[in-house]
């Protein structure tokens, strides 16, 4: 796999991106209907949002696959070209109005991550990284903050869709920011991962996330130079199976991980 093609790639992934947004920031009318259960809601734009990615990234791409939030069915993750959507990754902040959502991309070949964007239409941030590259916001490179977590503030999930995680979450959180400057829970994933890997945040720490929660972002702190693992320590799962999360500095990372394990 080329350097080039990993750029176009990344422009179509973008271009695309670019698209889907007038839909989510035009969005009216808002129909949220439950999943699995009262927190997990899909709306019409979700659907709306990656059914035009996936035709967009088919078009620019011959034989693109997908593994997408919204799919019945799930593409392989081996495939040669696999794209990783979340169309609205905070859809709960999207449907409440709270302002804070974006369009996740990233594009992996035979398990390998490639390239990633997440965009953030409602402060025009785009954040893209490209293997062995870097990582960028809006075209200007990007770097995790190298400080210790008494330094710095922690990004956290709560895994609301896994109630039974709720007690062990809140207890690690509670960890966390006794040992840090503050604690931030926005509702959104990727965007936590990016704000780690721009240095906002030191860690973002979740119990449980899904490969179109964290593929793009995870790429990005990568690119930017920093660590992702499981709260246990080991490699982040990268063919479908659902995995708690600690990213960020390396430094940062592991002295979160040892709060976790303590």
């Amino acid at each position: 796999m080329t350097e080039k093609h990993d750029i176009n790639i990344l422009d179509h992934i973008t271009a695309a991106q670019r698209e889907a947004a007038e839909l989510m920031m035009q969005a009216h009318g808002i129909l949220a209907e439950c999943k699995t259960g009262h927190r997990d809601v899909v709306t019409q734009y979700d659907r709306r949002i990656q059914e035009l990615l996936m035709q967009r990234l088919s078009r620019d791409v011959p034989g693109a696959h997908f593994f997408c939030e919204e799919n019945g069915q799930q593409d392989p993750t081996d495939a040669e070209h696999l794209f990783i959507i979340d169309p609205i990754d905070g859809t709960m902040n999207f449907v409440r109005g709270f302002g804070h959502s974006c369009i996740s991309v990233a594009y992996m070949s035979h398990g390998e991550l490639r390239a990633a964007s997440v965009y953030n239409p409602y402060l025009d941030e785009q954040f893209t990284a490209l293997s062995g590259e870097g990582a960028w916001l809006n075209g200007r490179p990007i770097h995790v903050e190298d400080a210790p977590l008494s330094e710095t503030v922690v990004c956290c999930g709560t895994s609301p869709y896994s109630p039974e995680l709720a007690d062990e979450t809140f207890d690690i959180i509670k960890k966390l920011f006794i040992a840090s400057l503050d604690i931030r829970r926005e509702g959104s994933a990727e965007l936590d991962l990016c704000s780690a890997a721009a240095g906002r945040a030191g860690v973002y720490f979740e119990q449980s996330v899904s490969l179109w929660d964290f593929a793009a972002g995870m790429l990005i702190v990568r690119e930017a130079g920093g660590i992702a693992l499981a709260a246990d320590g080991s490699e982040l799962p990268m063919d479908g199976r659902k995995s708690s999360i600690v990213a960020g500095s390396a430094g940062a990372v592991y002295e979160a991980l040892r709060i976790i394990n303590g």
